[in-house]
Parts: C-alpha cells; sequence; structure tokens
C-alpha cells in the first residue's frame, strides 16, 4: 500500500488519527500514562481533525502495529533479532524502514542490553568502573536492578554514585557509545543513541524507594554531609518510615487496615516517640495496649528485621498513593526525620 499521504504528516497527526480511531475508552486509557502537556497538544489536534479517509485510518494503524511488533522483538532479542524478523514479514526495506522510525521516534535506550543481565553479573562487570560510568549505566535501567546493584557497592561508592546519578542531566552520544563498548565485548552489541536526558532527582529517588533501609540510610547521610542541597531536594520527593508524621490522621488509619500487627509491633521498635503516638492515637485502645505489649515482649530485635518491618509498611504507603487512596503533605517533612 503506498503511504503517499499517510508520510506527509507529522507525528502529532499519526497519534491523533490512531487515538480517534482507538475510540473514546481505549484513548482515555492511554492519556492515563501521557504527561499534561503532550495531552493538552493530542486534544488540540483531535479537536482540530475534522474527517479522516479510511485509508489514512489504516495507514496508520498498521504503522503503529509495525512499530509495536518492533519494539516487542527488540525487547526480545534486541536491534537484530528484530531486524531479521522483520524482515522476514514485511521485507528488508519496510523492515529498515520500521527500525528507522522506531530508533528515531521512540528512542531505543542504550544499555537496552544490560537489562536481561542478572544483577549480581552485572556487578561484577563494573564494580571497578569509575563511579560516574556506574552512575551512567544505572541511570539507564530500571529501578529495581539499579537498586540491587548500588546496594551491593561498598558503603563509601554507594552515595558517591547516588550523587552522580542525582547531578546527572545531558549525556553525549559519544561518551554513551564509549560505555557500551566496554560491556559490548561481555554482554552484548552497541546502540546508537541521540543526546538524552537521563539520571537527576528523579532517577536516585526511584532507586532509593527500591533499595533497603540501610543503604538508603546510608546514602541519604553521606549526601547530607557532602551535598545538603540536594540530599534536601531528593529527601523531599522520598518518604521514609519517620515521614508518617506527614499522613493525617484519616491517612494513617487506612495505612494500619493494610498492615500486619507483627510488622507493625516490630516497626515501631526502633521507631521515635513521635512516630510511636502517632500511630498508636489511630488506633483502638485494645489493638495499642496488644502491640505495647508485643513489643515489650518482644526483647532485643536486631536493626536488620526492624528496617525490614518498616520498609513493608513504607511501601504499603507508597502504593495507596499511587493509587490516590491517601495523600501525602510533604511540605516541612524534611525537618522531623530522625
Amino acid at each position: 500500500m503506498a503511504r503517499y499521504a499517510e508520510e506527509k504528516m507529522s507525528g502529532i497527526q499519526k497519534a491523533a488519527i490512531l487515538l480517534i480511531a482507538l475510540g473514546p475508552e481505549r484513548s482515555s486509557n492511554i492519556f492515563k500514562h501521557l504527561k499534561e502537556e503532550e495531552i493538552e497538544e493530542l486534544t488540540l489536534e483531535i479537536a482540530n481533525t475534522r474527517s479522516v479517509t479510511p485509508q489514512i485510518k489504516e495507514e496508520v494503524i498498521d504503522e503503529f502495529y509495525e512499530i509495536c511488533l518492533a519494539q516487542q522483538y527488540i525487547a526480545e532479542g534486541g536491534i537484530g533479532y528484530a531486524k531479521e524478523l522483520l524482515e522476514k514479514s514485511l521485507g528488508a526495506e519496510k523492515a529498515m524502514d520500521v527500525i528507522g522510525k522506531l530508533t528515531a521516534s521512540l528512542q531505543v535506550k542504550p544499555f537496552e542490553f544490560v537489562r536481561k543481565t542478572d544483577a549480581t553479573q552485572l556487578l561484577n562487570f563494573i564494580q571497578d568502573e569509575h563511579p560516574q560510568t556506574i552512575a551512567l549505566i544505572l541511570s539507564y535501567l530500571p529501578p529495581s536492578q539499579s537498586a540491587l546493584i548500588i546496594s551491593a557497592l561498598p558503603p563509601e561508592r554507594q552515595s558517591d554514585v547516588a550523587k552522580r546519578i542525582a547531578l546527572m542531566d545531558r549525556t553525549s552520544p559519544d561518551v554513551i557509545k564509549e560505555v557500551e563498548k566496554v560491556l559490548e565485548s561481555k554482554l552484548a552489541s552497541l546502540v546508537n543513541q541521540d543526546y538524552t536526558i537521563i539520571g537527576g532527582v528523579d532517577a536516585v529517588v526511584d532507586i532509593l524507594n527500591t533499595v533497603d533501609r540501610g543503604t538508603e540510610k546510608h546514602i541519604m547521610e553521606t549526601l547530607e554531609i557532602e551535598e545538603p542541597e540536594l540530599a534536601d531536594e531528593i529527601r523531599k520527593k522520598m518518604f521514609v518510615f519517620e515521614d508518617i508524621l506527614l499522613l493525617d490522621d484519616r491517612a494513617i488509619q487506612r495505612v494500619l487496615r493494610d498492615v500486619d500487627n507483627n510488622d507493625l509491633a516490630l516497626a515501631l521498635k526502633g521507631a521515635n516517640e513521635q512516630v510511636q503516638n502517632a500511630i498508636f492515637n489511630n488506633l483502638s485502645k485494645r489493638l495499642a495496649v496488644m502491640i505495647k505489649e508485643d513489643m515489650e515482649f518482644m526483647g532485643p530485635v536486631r536493626m536488620k528485621d526492624v528496617e525490614e518491618a518498616q520498609q513493608k509498611i513504607v511501601n504499603i504507603i507508597r502504593k495507596l498513593e499511587d493509587s490516590a487512596e491517601i495523600v501525602i503533605s510533604r511540605g516541612g517533612g524534611d525537618e522531623i526525620i530522625v
């Protein structure tokens, strides 16, 4: 099918036509994953789209399907694998066209091949690299994978790498290529990439929200000494156990409905008096007495166990915030942290 008319259209025009073709219900679900400015731009384009021929609609849907297919193949086996499969189904010329559009407009991330590598194995490859190199690689990985790696680094390197991730802004393609080449011989082939915004405070917050509490505390304590302004900015975007003081009574009560009593007793064992009072004030008198008795009869406990119990509660709080069941008022919360 000739795509003369469709090729003259901009990306935003194609996106608007695709959303029109998908219908309001599916389109509304897509909007949930877009930024506010993207939604405004698409809404305006949809409003200005008067009529679309069946041929154009079909071409846009076909292109979208082909790009999704290519993304799936890339995720399964990389660009080379995707190109090979697309050539078999679409032909060599069309396959190159689809791959080209994907890498140019959707930006296949560097180090994509590393995402499938076991974190322990990857750590062995990069732990002796310069902290800036490690920070660059971790910035492109999922927070869960980066968290495992940064937790396994020596304590003195953890905060250094975290600081470098937070301060990272834009990285030259040449630098990315050079780092990729170091890993290429051990892990996979080089993936080309244009200038990309990576790292930043949000990236390090995602990682710190995933690491164990001990690693999180060490990194934040070090940053508070070396980079107090950066530490303050990071902390404002994080939620740690002591930040339960930022919740109102209704939110605390909602959180406690999902918390195991054994975890609660263990978590409060290592909490300050303010946090303990905030919790007990939102429990029934009978349950508060029972939790206090559990804490008393528990005897000495390992700090690691306390931190794990606190992290379980923090994870519940973050989950409830993500689902909009509770609201965290973060203003000034950093002054309360102990």
